[in-house]
């Protein structure tokens, strides 16, 4: 893959420019906002890969107003379907800011009047707390840590605006620092975390738990709506305290929340043109995150699935040379019922303490402080290794012969994502590819081809991106599926708070 293809990559997300709001009532006594977006074009493109780098590595490190009747209802800006960006108030009078709705993290934060030395903090909103009549003053040290550095600051305590509501007396973070690499030409100000409080950094009451608690919203339930439509102004909307019936088809499909913190439930299957990849035969969980653009999941599924989709990755020397001097190895272990997760550690290449597999080769983002002293070589080598055993006890399966399984394992090899996780497609091909499926609650969830492809560009300087990255977290908190805004764009989206549950629909 050519530099200047990763360059283009690097910055193909953030193509808006951000567009005055208007705001309107429709008959049904719901309050709008309405949206306007720039269509994107080769020339404003500005860096992401390391906005999602950035938010990653943060798993596991840690409506109906009640005064009118009407739900509340804040917009989304949609750049290049892939992030989507709404303006609250801090303050009073409120201090605008452009914030991610996010689904995966549970502080509120935007930049401070006091951040002297960050490039990001001159180039964005920053909050003045002498300028606000309702400040009161918290002080507390805060520290976000992400892939690419870290946000710092304090917490402070202000009126927060989303529309027509208020939410007094909000905890937020004042960032001081910012790492300028992520968030010099970010279009967002800051993040409005909406998971719950068991991932909220100084255990801050979030946003969304306030305006429960202050009898803001009638039920405890929001709503997204993402507009994958680049050719509409409209990026989409939130809504607080229930759902637009305009904004689905049909019934929701309901599924339990497994674990708070994130919006995590199980997931049943993942499939690729009909066919299962056999991954979640353990069990899988997934999360929806409205502030992950992608679709993430572990490798060994990512590669199969952009072998399906021909996608082109970086080539792995330690997967290849795992399949050629162990694959028969490893099949005589699967055809003796040796169980799949043992397979690696009779080899050799993995560690095993009599409960469970100890991954080396596959690091985790729940804990970004694994220990690597056995070094690098021996844990790709256990990865590549866990990953042929996926890849092969699926082949047989289905019956194939050791010839056909080796030369498939192989070709995965080739399909495994660069380091960054991005791979090409060619746009031509799209008509070919096979829809991908995720079953929830029994029910099957289709995306297809053009729902998972990113396009970038057009006419002859068109890029079209695999909208599958890979990320592997291994039990007892994963596997696990990040469904992002890909996903949730295809299905209307609503967050039950009260009944802790999560359900999907047909997006209108």
């Amino acid at each position: 893959m050519g530099t200047a293809f990763k360059n283009m990559l690097s910055t193909f997300f953030f193509v808006l420019l951000l567009s005055p709001l208007v705001l309107s009532a429709s008959n049904d006594g719901l309050v709008r906002v309405g949206l306007k977006k720039k269509k994107f074009d080769q020339v404003n493109r500005l860096t992401t890969k390391a906005e999602e780098s950035m938010k990653m590595p943060r798993y596991g490190l840690s409506s109906n107003l009640a005064g009118n009747g009407d739900a509340d209802i804040v917009p989304l800006k949609n750049y290049l379907d892939a992030q989507y960006f709404g303006e609250i108030g801090i303050g009073t009078p409120p201090q605008k800011f452009t914030v991610i709705f996010d689904t995966g993290s549970s502080n509120l934060w935007v930049p401070s009047s006091k951040c002297y030395f960050s490039i990001a903090c001159l180039l964005h909103s920053k909050y003045n707390a002498r300028k606000s009549s309702s400040y009161c003053k918290n002080g507390k040290k805060a520290e976000i840590h992400y892939g690419t550095g870290a946000i710092s600051g304090y917490f402070s305590t202000d009126h927060v605006t989303l529309g027509d509501l208020v939410v007094e007396n909000q905890d937020f973070i004042e960032a001081t620092r910012e790492p300028s690499l992520t968030f010099v030409a970010a279009k967002f100000d800051g993040i409005l975390g909406l998971g719950f409080q068991e991932i909220s950094v100084g255990k801050a009451v979030p946003v969304w738990y306030n305006m429960v608690n202050q009898g803001l919203v009638k039920e405890p339930v929001f709503s997204f709506w993402l507009n994958r439509n680049t050719d509409e102004e409209e990026g989409g909307e939130i809504v607080f305290g229930g759902a637009d019936p305009d904004h689905y088809i049909g019934k929701h499909t309901w599924v339990p929340v497994s674990q708070k913190g994130y919006w995590q439930f199980d997931m049943d299957e993942v499939l690729v043109a009909g066919e299962s990849t056999g991954f979640c035969a353990d069990g899988c969980s997934a999360i929806a995150d409205s502030g992950t653009s992608l679709l993430a999941g572990p490798m060994a599924v990512v590669a199969q699935i952009n072998h399906a989709i021909g996608a082109a990755g970086v080539v792995s020397v330690e997967c290849k040379t795992v399949v050629e001097q162990y694959g028969k190895q490893i099949l005589e272990l699967l055809l003796s019922e040796t169980q799949p997760k043992r397979v690696c550690s009779k080899i050799g290449l993995c560690n095993f303490d009599g409960k469970q597999d100890v991954s080396m080769g596959i690091e985790s983002v729940v804990d970004v402080n694994v220990d690597k002293s056995s070094g690098g070589i021996h844990d790709a080598m256990c990865g590549a290794c866990e990953m042929a055993v996926v890849w092969m006890q699926n082949q047989l399966k289905q019956n194939q012969t050791e010839e056909l399984i080796l030369d498939y394992a192989n070709q995965l090899c080739d399909r495994l994502p660069s380091p960054m996780g991005e791979s090409a497609v060619d746009c031509s091909n799209l008509s070919t590819m096979p829809s991908v499926s995720f079953t929830i609650a029994g029910k099957t969830f289709d995306l297809s081809p053009e729902e998972y492809i990113l396009k970038v560009g057009e006419g002859a300087a068109a890029q079209c991106i695999s909208g599958f990255t890979a990320l592997d977290v291994p039990p007892p908190h994963g596997p696990l599926w990040i469904l992002g805004d890909i996903f949730m764009g295809r299905y209307h989206t609503v967050f039950d708070y009260g009944n802790l549950r999560v359900g999907f629909a047909e997006a209108a």
